[in-house]
């Protein structure tokens, strides 16, 4: 994992010797560097880095399901009926102690507290309480490890959204799924390592704007940027032939401009003419290969009624988390869902309703179909957001009605699949879902646990930039959370 090795990788013996000089450890040295390319790359396009995985993974590949915006753990996954004896009640000091709070209610008069309006009840074996928003999602609980206590530095959406796909707020790092296409390759040829979806939503509700940081490779090599495939029209733009022309003349054009590029690349030694070359080289097998994924017809009608009425419906939750499980069949790496439309500061009950009625079937069938095709033990899936919702309303609150600002204190989350301990949940928060009363979970120690799960050191797996090893985890201390781990 250090650059100036994979560089060398890259060079031509020209390169290499110009500069080490003809030493016999040298020669050495590219012959077995030769050998190890010419192997690997008859066998994977895109192949897991030497060292890696440190230790035997769960998991291989990660499923991550982003609901954007910051959905209220207050009304999914933290019950607190308390809150009942305090409707419209101020914030007790002694809970908020004095801690900051967004500018969008920090000029209100009060801080009401608002209870959740959805009944709670327990499920499954364990009995984890779930809201009645998520009565699909609330039948697998057996399978879920619910985090209730997972918190972040960030109290707006981009520093928030950043932090919690790239570890960090600053902008330029690398994403979590473009971390694993790095170390860990890709088992598919005709596929990318990292692929994005970014489906509707039916609120109606204005969403945060998505960027592109959140499936960025940032620092790391270009060729390990997630794909974005589209909600509307061809899934890649371009990728098919225009009109007259056929795949064995794209097939002529291409091979002709790889050995222009491999020309370039002799001469200049940049690495990013290697992931030019690579890149042409996918799109060709994705004109093959993207239209048979997207063809969701081929699945059984019993599959089809599994994931809900609108899985056919392209560019709709529904056919996304169908997809998933169809990529990560096909060998991806990692696949990252963003759902957008869950920031609710007015109008939470009816809004936050219209989400789940989008993403609690598709969730629950994608569990039940990666399990019954025996893919579950094989895949992470992840499920929350950037940050959670205030216990206190934001405008005007009524028994039915009221809104939420953003709370970065304790949020929840679930993991299931890979490596994970089913029907369990972790950590608590206070009374009034403001503060974590036992256990915490950073942000970065999910990303850590995450790692664990695929067989990476969090501390060992690094990448040099700007003179400092950069990790996904950070450079403060971070830890997995072995609790959760099966």
């Amino acid at each position: 994992m250090n650059p100036r090795i994979e560089y060398q990788q890259h060079q031509t013996r020209r390169q290499f010797f110009g500069r080490s000089g003809l030493r016999l450890g040298g020669v050495a040295l590219a012959a077995m560097m030769g050998q190890s390319q010419t192997s690997s790359a008859a066998e994977q396009m895109n192949p897991p880095l030497p060292d890696l995985p440190h230790f035997a993974p769960k998991a291989k590949a990660v499923i991550y399901l982003h609901m954007n915006g910051g959905p209220s753990q207050i009304d999914t996954w933290d019950r607190k009926p308390v809150l009942a004896d305090h409707f419209d009640k101020e914030l007790p000091d002694s809970v908020r102690m004095g801690q900051r709070i967004t500018t969008m209610t920090s000029g209100q008069s009060r801080l009401p507290v608002a209870p959740s309006k959805f009944a709670f009840a327990q499920h499954d074996q364990c009995g984890t309480w779930v809201s009645e928003l998520l009565p699909y999602t609330a039948k697998l609980v057996d399978d879920l490890a619910v985090i209730k206590t997972v918190h972040t530095n960030a109290i707006n959406h981009d520093p928030a959204c950043t932090f919690v796909m790239t570890g960090s707020e600053v902008p330029g790092k690398a994403s979590l799924g473009s971390w694993l296409a790095y170390g860990l390759g890709c088992e598919s040829n005709d596929l990318p390592a990292f692929v994005v979806l970014t489906p509707t939503w039916s609120s109606g509700a204005a969403a945060q704007a998505l960027f592109t940081r959140m499936w960025s490779s940032g620092f790391l090599p270009s060729s390990y940027n997630g794909v974005a495939l589209r909600s509307v029209g061809d899934p890649v733009l371009y990728v098919q032939n225009p009109p007259g022309v056929l795949a064995s003349d794209r097939r002529v054009m291409l091979d002709a401009i790889a050995k222009l590029n491999r020309r370039s690349f002799d001469q200049l030694g940049d690495p990013e003419i290697q992931t030019r070359i690579s890149q042409y080289e996918m799109a060709f097998r994705m004109q093959s290969s993207v239209p048979d994924l997207t063809h969701l017809e081929s699945e059984t009608q019993e599959t089809l009624d599994m994931y809900g009425p609108e899985v056919l419906k392209p560019g709709t939750f529904a056919a996304s988390a169908l997809l998933a499980r169809r990529m990560v069949e096909r060998g991806v790496r990692a696949v990252q869902i963003l759902h957008r439309g869950w920031d609710q500061h007015g109008n939470l009950p009816r809004d936050i309703a219209s989400q789940c009625h989008d993403t609690d079937q598709p969730t629950a069938a994608l569990l039940t179909d990666l399990k019954r095709r025996g893919l579950l033990d094989s895949t992470l899936v992840i499920w929350g957001g950037e940050f959670g919702r205030t216990v206190y309303s934001q405008g005007t609150l009524t028994k039915d009605n009221y809104g939420r600002d953003h709370h970065p204190r304790n949020f929840c989350m679930w993991l299931a699949g890979g490596g994970i301990k089913g029907g369990l949940t972790y950590g608590e928060t206070d009374d009034f879902s403001y503060n974590v009363a036992s256990n915490p979970c950073h942000v970065n120690d999910l990303n850590a646990t995450i790692l664990h799960c695929l067989g990476i050191d969090h501390e060992r797996f690094t990448y040099k930039f700007q003179g400092l090893e950069q990790r996904l985890t950070g450079v403060e201390p971070q830890r997995v959370i072995g609790e959760i781990l099966a």
